[in-house]
């Protein structure tokens, strides 16, 4: 079984995007399971949402507490939220960021992953340069960090399901996966990709 936490911001599309992911995995053969952890239900409050998918019936009626992969959406996050916490060691991180972090010792003992989401939503023209959405884009890029699903997998699960500027998503999904940065496992002297 495979365990993903999202984290982000009301309005970001942090929810929209684990279930997209949910759909794209279903379609793919796989057993999900997803659901969303709210605290205060404002636009900008921090949100959860999480994803379990299997090749078996999934029995866990849980929250997600040792996931094997983590999607921030927000890095302002990254100050207020562990989002490491739990994180299998060898565990992966995919983090929306314009660059690599200064310091990346916090991520020591992971896979770690960035990708620019905010310009990618903002070049295909959703949301506003202010309050870009980026779930498509980080789905897009997540797939690129798991191996699967395929990608087309993951545009058919946008061309089924968003029905606004569903062609804009979809490239914004396809620029991520091949704009994504992938480090392998960060050990604590934190090397280069």
């Amino acid at each position: 079984m495979y365990e993903i936490r999202f984290h982000g911001r009301g309005g970001q599309g942090t929810v929209v995007a684990s279930i997209l992911l949910a759909k794209a995995f279903f379609n793919a053969g796989y057993y999900v399971q997803t659901f969303p952890l709210f605290g205060v239900e404002r636009r900008g409050a921090p949100v959860e949402a999480y994803l379990r998918l299997d090749k078996e019936k999934i029995l866990v009626r849980s929250n997600i507490y040792k996931p094997d992969y983590v999607v921030v959406q927000d890095a302002k996050l990254l100050d207020r939220v562990d989002v490491t916490a739990g994180l299998k060691k060898g565990g992966s991180i995919l983090i929306n960021l314009k660059d690599a972090p200064d310091t990346m010792e916090t991520f020591s003992g992971f896979r770690f992953a960035f990708v620019d989401a905010n310009q990618i939503a903002v070049n295909n023209g959703l949301g506003s340069r202010t309050q870009p959405i980026i779930n498509t884009a980080m789905i897009g890029a997540f797939a690129r960090v798991m191996e699967m699903p395929h990608l087309d997998i993951i545009t058919g699960a946008i061309e089924n399901e968003i029905h606004v500027k569903t062609d804009q998503n979809v490239s914004a999904a396809r620029q991520a996966y091949e704009a994504v940065t992938l480090f392998g496992m960060l050990e604590n002297n934190c090397g280069n990709p």
